[in-house]
């Protein structure tokens, strides 16, 4: 099943980053899934299927 990723979303992963953050923010969809994290503000771009093997839930969506 595919998860509907919308930009700005905050999304909750199953392992912190090393950081120490949960928490992260999607700022690219696509193929590859890009997110940055809470805590540092580092950028990661991540296959979507690797992102939604991760995920814990999406805490936050953005208001239209």
């Amino acid at each position: 099943m595919v998860i509907d990723f919308r930009m700005g979303d905050r999304v909750v992963m199953k392992k912190s980053h090393p950081c120490g953050e949960y928490e992260w923010e999607v700022v690219r969809v696509g193929a590859d899934i890009g997110l940055r994290c809470s805590g540092c503000q580092r950028r990661v771009m991540m296959p979507r299927s690797a992102v939604e093997k991760r995920l814990r839930s999406i805490a936050q969506r953005p208001s239209i």
